[in-house]
């Protein structure tokens, strides 16, 4: 029988100011998006705002001048790459890594370790040949370029996530599967890839959470272009705002929103794909 002892208080205490303390940033970032620049300056950064205004929001999201270096083309354009990045991971990732941990030859644990040696070597290290290769194939500044790119450079850490769950897939399914007619690539779509929901939730958050917050590789392969993301596009909007920090922080807001939203949304896979998800 559960008691309520002093240590279960003390407990309760730590946690409650524990998470008081991590949200004090957020609470700093959404009152003074909401205040005018003349309140920012002369209230402290804790204070709500006395007369909230959602101004800042408004002048951003609205259409601009250089329509290519705006908050909303920024957006747009880093839901196509992290959307599509996404789907090309889920697809060839699990694809790769069933084929890798189903088959029986010598290549196929090779390959994978491979994959792994991808993982830790840093990504960095291929900018110059990479960009060099890409813009030979005129894909520097397209949208479709670093889809390519970000699928490319993120598949080793989706083929790992994957090639663990199915080790945990009983292959019982696929030869039930096999018996009544199935093709391996029937098997696949209609058997084994349903049942790896949590893995395809976990791939799909983590890669989200990387393409969307990525500010390097944009910064090289479209800083100039029409289809600057989001990251790039705030950089460019704090060298020129300066000392304008409702604007600024209404800007980091807008660009949360989406990801925070989409992780809401995908949590209960996230957290099975860390917890062991699959059962049989």
């Amino acid at each position: 029988m559960f008691r309520y002892r002093r240590r279960t208080l003390v407990l309760e205490v730590v946690t409650v100011l524990a998470v008081l303390l991590l949200l004090t940033p957020f609470w700093i970032l959404v009152m003074t998006s909401l205040k005018s620049g003349p309140d920012v300056l002369t209230t402290p950064a804790f204070e709500p705002p006395q007369h909230p205004t959602l101004d800042n929001f408004t002048s951003l999201l609205s259409p601009s001048a250089n329509a290519s270096n705006s908050i909303v083309n920024g957006l747009e354009n880093s839901a196509i790459i992290t959307i599509g990045s996404i789907l090309g991971l889920v697809v060839f990732g699990s694809l790769t890594a069933y084929a890798l941990v189903r088959g029986k030859s010598r290549w196929t644990t090779r390959s994978y370790f491979l994959f792994l040696i991808a993982i830790i070597l840093p990504t960095q290290l291929g900018v110059l040949p990479l960009y060099v290769e890409a813009r030979n194939l005129h894909l520097v500044g397209s949208r479709i370029g670093m889809i390519i790119i970000y699928t490319g450079v993120l598949l080793p850490l989706s083929v790992f996530l994957y090639a663990g769950f199915f080790r945990t897939l009983p292959t019982e399914y696929e030869e039930a599967a096999s018996i009544d007619g199935a093709s391996r690539l029937q098997t696949f779509v209609r058997v084994v890839f349903p049942l790896m929901s949590p893995a395809t939730g976990t791939v799909s958050i983590l890669a989200g959470l990387i393409v969307w917050n990525d500010f390097f590789t944009p910064l090289i392969f479209l800083n100039g272009s029409a289809h600057q993301t989001l990251p790039v596009v705030m950089y460019n909007y704090v060298g020129a705002l300066v000392s304008q920090w409702n604007l600024i922080f209404a800007i980091v807001l807008i660009s949360m929103v989406p990801i925070l939203t989409f992780y809401v949304v995908a949590q209960k896979r996230f957290i099975q794909g860390f917890s062991g998800g699959l059962k049989s």
